[in-house]
Protein backbone atom coordinates (compact mmCIF):
# COMPACT_ATOMS: atom_id res chain seq x y z
CA UNK A 1 0.00 0.00 0.00
CA UNK A 2 1.25 3.66 -1.29
CA UNK A 3 1.30 5.97 1.44
CA UNK A 4 0.48 9.68 0.15
CA UNK A 5 2.87 12.34 0.68
CA UNK A 6 2.87 14.56 3.66
CA UNK A 7 1.59 18.24 3.02
CA UNK A 8 4.40 20.84 3.21
CA UNK A 9 3.38 23.81 5.42
CA UNK A 10 4.80 27.41 4.74
CA UNK A 11 5.87 29.18 8.27
CA UNK A 12 3.00 31.86 7.28
CA UNK A 13 0.58 28.84 6.95
CA UNK A 14 1.78 26.87 10.14
CA UNK A 15 1.58 30.21 12.63
CA UNK A 16 -2.01 31.02 11.16
CA UNK A 17 -3.08 27.04 12.03
CA UNK A 18 -2.01 27.24 15.42
CA UNK A 19 -2.95 29.99 16.72
CA UNK A 20 -6.01 29.30 15.78
CA UNK A 21 -5.88 25.70 17.24
CA UNK A 22 -7.08 24.89 20.29
CA UNK A 23 -3.86 22.22 20.72
CA UNK A 24 -0.24 23.26 20.30
CA UNK A 25 1.90 21.56 17.54
CA UNK A 26 5.35 22.15 16.56
CA UNK A 27 6.91 22.85 13.14
CA UNK A 28 9.43 21.07 11.98
CA UNK A 29 10.86 21.68 8.31
CA UNK A 30 7.41 22.02 6.60
CA UNK A 31 5.36 19.79 8.63
CA UNK A 32 3.16 20.05 11.88
CA UNK A 33 3.60 17.78 14.81
CA UNK A 34 0.88 17.66 17.09
CA UNK A 35 1.98 18.24 20.61
CA UNK A 36 1.08 14.94 23.13
CA UNK A 37 -0.88 15.35 26.05
CA UNK A 38 1.63 15.47 29.49
CA UNK A 39 1.27 13.95 32.94
CA UNK A 40 0.54 15.11 36.30
CA UNK A 41 4.00 14.35 37.22
CA UNK A 42 5.30 16.46 33.89
CA UNK A 43 2.75 19.31 35.42
CA UNK A 44 3.38 19.19 38.67
CA UNK A 45 7.28 19.64 38.05
CA UNK A 46 6.55 22.62 35.16
CA UNK A 47 4.31 24.34 38.18
CA UNK A 48 7.40 23.85 40.85
CA UNK A 49 9.97 25.69 38.59
CA UNK A 50 7.73 28.38 37.78
CA UNK A 51 7.11 29.16 41.61
CA UNK A 52 11.09 28.69 42.06
CA UNK A 53 12.11 30.83 39.62
CA UNK A 54 9.26 33.89 39.42
CA UNK A 55 10.51 35.35 42.62
CA UNK A 56 14.12 35.04 41.64
CA UNK A 57 13.19 37.09 38.58
CA UNK A 58 11.44 39.76 40.27
CA UNK A 59 13.48 43.04 39.42
CA UNK A 60 16.01 41.81 36.97
CA UNK A 61 15.77 42.40 33.15
CA UNK A 62 15.06 37.99 32.59
CA UNK A 63 11.16 37.30 32.43
CA UNK A 64 9.90 33.42 32.43
CA UNK A 65 7.54 32.24 30.09
CA UNK A 66 5.43 29.07 30.59
CA UNK A 67 4.61 26.22 27.89
CA UNK A 68 1.84 28.46 25.62
CA UNK A 69 5.04 30.36 24.31
CA UNK A 70 6.30 29.50 21.03
CA UNK A 71 10.17 30.12 20.73
CA UNK A 72 11.26 30.22 16.71
CA UNK A 73 14.26 28.37 16.39
CA UNK A 74 16.50 29.01 13.21
CA UNK A 75 17.25 25.91 12.57
CA UNK A 76 15.20 24.20 9.71
CA UNK A 77 12.68 26.44 10.34
CA UNK A 78 11.36 25.02 13.88
CA UNK A 79 8.97 26.46 16.27
CA UNK A 80 8.14 24.68 19.32
CA UNK A 81 6.52 25.16 22.79
CA UNK A 82 9.66 24.55 25.82
CA UNK A 83 8.02 23.51 29.19
CA UNK A 84 9.65 26.70 30.22
CA UNK A 85 11.82 29.28 28.48
CA UNK A 86 13.53 32.72 30.00
CA UNK A 87 14.64 35.68 27.95
CA UNK A 88 16.36 38.57 29.23
CA UNK A 89 15.04 41.76 27.36
CA UNK A 90 12.58 39.10 25.36
CA UNK A 91 12.31 39.48 21.84
CA UNK A 92 9.58 38.83 19.50
CA UNK A 93 8.74 37.22 16.09
CA UNK A 94 6.00 38.63 15.39
CA UNK A 95 3.76 41.94 16.35
CA UNK A 96 1.42 39.55 18.27
CA UNK A 97 4.38 39.00 20.98
CA UNK A 98 3.35 35.21 20.79
CA UNK A 99 6.68 33.90 19.08
CA UNK A 100 9.86 34.55 21.47
CA UNK A 101 13.09 35.17 19.29
CA UNK A 102 15.82 35.35 22.19
CA UNK A 103 15.67 32.48 25.09
CA UNK A 104 18.67 32.15 27.03
CA UNK A 105 17.58 29.59 28.94
CA UNK A 106 14.76 26.60 28.10
CA UNK A 107 13.37 24.05 30.36
CA UNK A 108 12.61 20.64 29.57
CA UNK A 109 10.42 18.16 31.58
CA UNK A 110 11.42 14.38 30.24
CA UNK A 111 9.07 12.03 29.41
CA UNK A 112 9.18 8.84 27.98
CA UNK A 113 8.36 9.72 23.98
CA UNK A 114 10.27 12.76 23.93
CA UNK A 115 13.75 12.06 26.03
CA UNK A 116 15.62 11.10 23.00
CA UNK A 117 14.67 14.13 21.00
CA UNK A 118 14.94 16.49 23.50
CA UNK A 119 18.74 15.89 24.31
CA UNK A 120 19.43 14.99 20.62
CA UNK A 121 17.75 16.96 18.14
CA UNK A 122 15.77 19.38 19.51
CA UNK A 123 18.76 20.33 21.40
CA UNK A 124 21.10 20.19 18.21
CA UNK A 125 18.30 23.27 17.00
CA UNK A 126 18.02 24.82 19.83
CA UNK A 127 22.19 25.55 19.75
CA UNK A 128 21.51 27.61 16.88
CA UNK A 129 19.56 30.40 19.01
CA UNK A 130 22.38 32.99 19.33
CA UNK A 131 21.17 33.79 22.81
CA UNK A 132 20.91 30.32 23.99
CA UNK A 133 23.39 29.52 26.72
CA UNK A 134 21.77 26.85 29.60
CA UNK A 135 19.22 23.74 29.20
CA UNK A 136 17.87 22.05 32.13
CA UNK A 137 15.92 18.40 31.39
CA UNK A 138 14.41 17.59 34.34
CA UNK A 139 13.73 13.57 34.92
CA UNK A 140 10.26 12.80 36.21
CA UNK A 141 11.37 9.34 36.41
CA UNK A 142 13.96 9.99 39.06
CA UNK A 143 15.21 12.93 41.04
CA UNK A 144 17.72 14.93 38.61
CA UNK A 145 18.53 16.71 36.02
CA UNK A 146 20.88 17.28 33.71
CA UNK A 147 21.87 21.33 32.65
CA UNK A 148 23.81 21.92 29.11
CA UNK A 149 25.80 25.23 29.63
CA UNK A 150 27.34 26.53 26.58
CA UNK A 151 31.09 27.51 27.45
CA UNK A 152 32.89 30.59 26.22
CA UNK A 153 34.89 28.56 23.72
CA UNK A 154 30.85 27.95 22.52
CA UNK A 155 31.39 24.18 23.11
CA UNK A 156 28.56 22.68 25.95
CA UNK A 157 29.31 21.47 28.62
CA UNK A 158 26.51 19.17 30.39
CA UNK A 159 26.35 18.07 34.44
CA UNK A 160 23.65 15.50 35.77
CA UNK A 161 23.11 16.79 39.05
CA UNK A 162 21.05 13.96 41.25
CA UNK A 163 18.96 13.60 44.56
CA UNK A 164 16.95 15.78 46.89
CA UNK A 165 19.70 17.81 48.80
CA UNK A 166 21.76 18.88 44.96
CA UNK A 167 21.23 22.30 43.85
CA UNK A 168 21.62 23.54 40.16
CA UNK A 169 22.82 27.10 39.76
CA UNK A 170 21.74 28.81 36.34
CA UNK A 171 24.49 31.16 35.96
CA UNK A 172 22.69 32.99 33.43
CA UNK A 173 20.10 34.33 34.93
CA UNK A 174 21.11 34.61 38.80
CA UNK A 175 19.14 31.79 39.96
CA UNK A 176 19.46 28.90 41.67
CA UNK A 177 17.39 25.86 42.14
CA UNK A 178 17.04 23.07 44.64
CA UNK A 179 16.16 19.89 43.63
CA UNK A 180 14.15 18.98 46.79
CA UNK A 181 12.13 22.47 45.76
CA UNK A 182 11.88 21.19 42.02
CA UNK A 183 10.69 17.59 43.23
CA UNK A 184 7.92 18.40 45.81
CA UNK A 185 4.76 16.79 45.84
CA UNK A 186 5.94 14.95 42.88
CA UNK A 187 4.83 11.71 42.12
CA UNK A 188 7.59 10.49 39.90
CA UNK A 189 6.29 7.79 37.85
CA UNK A 190 7.94 4.47 37.17
CA UNK A 191 9.95 4.49 33.72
Amino acid sequence: MATLPKPFFTEQEYLEIDRAAEVRSEYLDGQIFEMSAISAAHSRLTWNLTAILAPQLRGKQCVGFGSNLRVKVPRGNFYTYPDLSVACGPQFTTDKADTLANPVLLIEVLSQSTRDYDRGEKLRRYRTIPSFVEYLLVDQYAVGVEHWTKQPDGSWLVRETLGLDAEVVLESIGCRIRLADVYESVELIAG
